[in-house]
């Protein structure tokens, strides 16, 4: 269950639902987070650019997905990032005070938003223990094995976002595992190869 299914009819009567035109920044790096965001329909991003003007995506935040949950109560609660949409989109906005009405009348919500919470903790895990890895390779593997040897992916940009890798790096290793057989690939799935399935050290 995602967190919009457990909004009651009686709760969207209350809620404040925005329609985002494609291309359109709905809030801006450094403002003031003031609402977790829900999106009901469309493709949100966070984002920022480097010094030489390339986009850093540092989430991507679908349909059901939730945006500015880890700074509302934070003590320093302002975006890292624009938050910008990338497809025409719909987005419930909660405030605090809604937020704190809707975790005492309506418990669905409140188990939902504390176990979106927890995953987001086990997310942050990951993506620091990949960024810890000191090699492309290594963060490749031990992704692929955090998802049973299988990758499916949007693009090979995204893709590249999660392993914290830079777009042409991920490229040119995908290239060489093909050639060295170490992985396959069928359309946007990459699978490891089955002679060489086994278990990698760098979990242990």
């Amino acid at each position: 269950m995602a967190l919009i299914d457990t909004l009651k009819e009686i709760d969207s009567k209350t809620i404040k639902t925005i329609y985002i035109a494609k291309g359109e920044i709905l809030f801006h790096e450094d403002d003031l987070c003031e609402y977790v965001g829900i999106v009901k329909k469309g493709l949100i991003v966070i984002a920022s650019y480097s010094i030489s003007g390339n986009e850093i995506i540092y989430n991507q935040i679908s349909e059901g997905g939730v945006f500015g949950n880890n700074l509302i109560f934070s003590s320093h609660p302002y975006y890292r990032g624009n938050v910008i949409c990338k497809e025409k989109s719909e987005v419930i906005l909660l405030d605090k005070k809604q937020l704190l009405s809707l975790f005492q009348s309506n418990e669905d919500f409140l188990i939902q938003y504390l176990k979106m919470q927890s995953q987001f903790s086990i997310s942050l895990n990951t993506k620091l223990k990949i960024m810890t890895l000191q090699n492309a390779q290594e963060r490749f593997f031990y992704y692929m094995e955090l998802h049973n040897n299988e990758i499916t992916y949007n693009s090979i940009s995204s893709l590249a976002n999660e392993l914290f890798l830079r777009r042409e790096t991920l490229s040119r290793l995908i290239a060489i595992l093909l050639k060295e057989k170490k992985i396959e690939k069928k359309g946007k799935t990459l699978t490891l190869s089955k002679d060489k399935i086994k278990k990698n050290p760098i979990k242990q």
